[in-house]
């Protein structure tokens, strides 16, 4: 797959990083029916709709992808419909709403909330803990993928492969624990209806509109120091994590499989600020001390069920500060990827 020199508008962007790879185009010819995306108006789920629709466009499967959200942006739902994908838009915590959505063998379970749980963490523990449990009764039949965060695990040392998926879970803060209840709603739908599920332990993927390479940038671009409190991160482009997630449908197992899913090489911030700061000429500053334990993963289980990363860190940096530089778009989402504590 071509990666171009530069991506310079939103249109643009966002077909680079929906483009299926041919490894999910023959994993999607596997499955039969609808897909459901539920959750599909966040900063990912539209990434995995529209590449979930030229999957099944690529395999030649019968069959619609059909996102779910309250589509608060109505130009993120018409850009859906313009790719082929069908949309109902609804609140999932309604109960009426969820009973009359469609049935499909196949689930994607996005919806969630992190930014803005401190202070309002009720609203936090409904979205990822009850709205599970809801949605895993309700598609107790279907196999479905769960996106979940590497919040859950502990700091490890920075001179580790990172934690795995054997370690023991102990999430700090309200954020990463209800994370962790959502993963167990859908243990408890295996244990009690044999429901298949995947659990996706996400790490930091990566948009020219968000996420840890944008914020870097646009610290650095706006003369802000780097905080190197957390100083290790998994990150991965957002293409190649959506690809690699969407082919864990047809992997999902009662008890779940539980997967990493980042780059297989962490990053030193640090390291990110001196290259980001070369392509965009500033000179970085640094505040707080690198410690020697952090929050990232080891995804070696990934590498050998579904597959590697695709893209190199290089072009996405790269990408990055050109699109900095040219006053690209933000979604005013920063990952917070700095916080030691669990409060976000």
């Amino acid at each position: 797959m071509s990666l171009p020199a530069a991506i310079r508008d939103e249109a643009t962007l966002d077909e680079v990083m929906s483009r299926p790879s041919a490894g999910l185009i023959e994993s999607v010819a596997r499955g039969a029916g609808d897909l459901l995306v539920l959750g599909a108006g966040g900063k990912m789920g539209p990434t995995v709709a529209r590449m979930a629709r030229w999957a099944f466009e690529g395999a030649g499967r019968d069959g619609q992808v059909i996102a779910v959200s309250r589509f608060s942006d109505p130009a993120a739902r018409a850009g859906l419909e313009a790719a082929g994908v069908a949309t109902l838009a609804g609140d999932l915590l309604e109960p009426d709403f969820l009973r009359d959505l469609p049935d499909a063998p196949e689930v994607v379970f996005m919806a969630g909330r992190k930014f803005g749980s401190t202070g309002a963490e009720h609203l936090t523990w409904a979205m990822n803990a009850h709205l599970p449990g809801l949605v895993a009764r309700r598609y107790r039949e279907a196999r479905c993928v769960v996106f979940s965060t590497a919040a859950v695990y502990p700091f490890v040392p920075t001179d580790s492969a990172g934690a795995d998926e054997d370690l023991e879970p102990e999430p700090i803060g309200e954020y990463a624990q209800s994370c962790l209840a959502r993963e167990r709603m859908f243990e408890y739908a295996a244990d009690t209806w044999g429901t298949r599920s995947a659990l996706i332990r996400l790490s930091y993927a990566l948009d020219l509109r968000y996420g840890v390479l944008h914020d870097v940038g646009a610290g650095l671009r706006d003369g802000q120091p780097v905080n190197l409190g957390m100083s290790t991160a998994s990150v991965i482009w957002q293409g190649d994590a959506c690809d690699l997630i969407l082919r864990t449908l047809e992997h999902t197992a009662a008890p779940p499989l539980t997967l990493n899913v980042s780059g297989l090489a962490p990053i030193r911030i640090r390291d990110v600020a001196v290259a980001m700061g070369d392509l965009l000429e500033v000179e970085p500053e640094f505040e707080g001390a690198e410690s020697d334990s952090a929050l990232f993963v080891d995804c070696r289980r990934m590498a050998d069920l579904v597959g590697e990363p695709m893209t190199p860190l290089e072009p996405v940096l790269r990408w990055t500060a050109g699109w900095l530089q040219a006053g690209g778009r933000t979604l005013d989402k920063p990952t917070h990827f700095e916080v030691c504590d669990g409060r976000f």
